[in-house]
């Protein structure tokens, strides 16, 4: 961070602005700066206040002044990285100079033009991505839930697994649900857990997912494959914080964070009455969507180029390349199973090339659907497995 000669600018959408600054003739300088570009924009006096209101608000960024009557700017801000990894934090000195429109013009470049970090497990820098990072980053460290929608294999569960490694529960359960394996009749023991007896088949106590997951993170992947009569009994957790196993009268308080994914329309299913409305507003405070692979063209060579050195890596060899026309094959395949296909194009890439150290154009073998390459690939796989 550097004295302020220019100011950030940012999306107006993501929250406010924060001035933290005893100066007054300061705070008027970053205000008069901003021209009107945040809603809402406070101030605070000093490192406490300032804490404060990072609490309670939605802030995009904070404007910091080196000098603050109460705490140290360098360790406060050390603090707000840590405990709010989302803001922006500029520090500005109360000297600083009033800032030119050409040099708004040029900071705009520079901000537009910034990668923030990938998610852990994830790869990818395409501008679809940024987006995900940068909300992803801005709610991991809070209770809020958070629904992710996304097309089948577009990484749900990892975006899930990263919200809860970027909380301050990381050291806690996360524990993973599919709704949609879990028989009807199993659904509830499996959620709230059962007491032995509780049924036929039940030779022992079981403690629930929900409980399993008590400090931690609950994820419930496909969520809206939950039948309406568990909605209302999920509904009950949300505003109780309770949960009651079968077969007893035993009621227990959990603390826990909830996500939930969904590859459909789930606001249109609720609309439509297939999904409890009261449930998807709990579900839904945070919506975070994730792009199919098609709308991040530019992570597809990065992304192929991870899973060959993983598998290279299982194998204790080295990691081939990629040929050009495998890259332009890659580059312009349909993707419709998104990452996961990929992940198992790359797989089976790495089997067709037996001992080369290139994947070629008909190493890629695409068993369900049509692309200029498919008769080639089919033709390599084929003569293959016949030798």
């Amino acid at each position: 961070m550097s004295a302020m000669t220019a100011f950030p600018i940012f999306d107006r959408a993501a929250g406010g602005a924060l001035i933290a600054s005893p100066s007054s003739a300061l705070r008027a300088r970053v205000l008069h700066s901003l021209n009107g570009r945040w809603r809402p924009v406070q101030h605070a006096e000093g490192g406490a206040e300032t804490l404060v209101k990072l609490e309670e608000g939605n802030w995009q960024v904070l404007f910091l002044d080196r000098r603050l009557p109460d705490l140290d700017s360098e360790e406060l801000m050390a603090i707000i990285q840590q405990r709010f990894p989302g803001i922006q934090v500029v520090l500005v000195d109360s000297d600083a100079a009033l800032v030119t429109e050409d040099e708004r013009k040029c900071e705009l470049e520079v901000v537009e033009s910034r990668c923030y970090e990938p998610l852990p497990g994830m790869i990818g820098e395409s501008e679809a991505m940024q987006r995900v990072y940068r909300l992803a980053q801005l709610v991991a460290p809070r209770m809020t839930s958070v629904l992710i929608v996304g097309p089948t294999g577009s990484g749900k569960e990892l975006v899930a697994r990263a919200l809860h490694e970027l909380s301050p529960r990381a050291n806690k359960p996360f524990v993973a649900v599919n709704c949609a394996a879990i028989p009807e009749a199993l659904l509830e023991s499996e959620l709230f857990g059962h007491a032995r007896g509780a049924f036929t088949g039940a030779v022992q106590a079981q403690v629930g997912r929900i409980p399993a997951a008590h400090g931690g993170t609950l994820f419930l992947d496909e969520v809206s494959e939950l039948p309406l009569a568990m909605q209302a009994k999920l509904l009950r957790f949300f505003d109780q914080k309770e949960v009651q196993r079968l077969g007893t009268a035993e009621v227990t308080r959990v603390d826990v964070r909830v996500i939930a994914a969904s590859n459909v329309d789930l606001a249109g299913r609720a609309g439509r009455g297939e999904f409890r409305e009261d449930l998807f507003y709990r579900l839904s405070a945070f919506p975070l969507e994730l792009p199919p692979l098609t709308e991040r063209r530019s992570d597809i060579v990065p992304l192929a180029v991870h899973f060959l050195a993983c598998m290279a890596a299982a194998m204790s060899g080295p990691c081939p390349r990629l040929s050009e026309e495998a890259v332009h094959v890659l580059e312009s395949h349909p993707w419709k199973g998104n990452v996961r296909e990929l992940q198992h194009v790359m797989e089976r890439a790495s089997i067709l090339m037996e001992r080369g150290d290139t994947v070629l154009a008909e190493h890629l073998y695409f068993p369900f659907q049509q692309t200029p390459f498919a008769s080639a690939s089919r033709t390599a796989a084929c003569s293959i497995r016949a030798s």
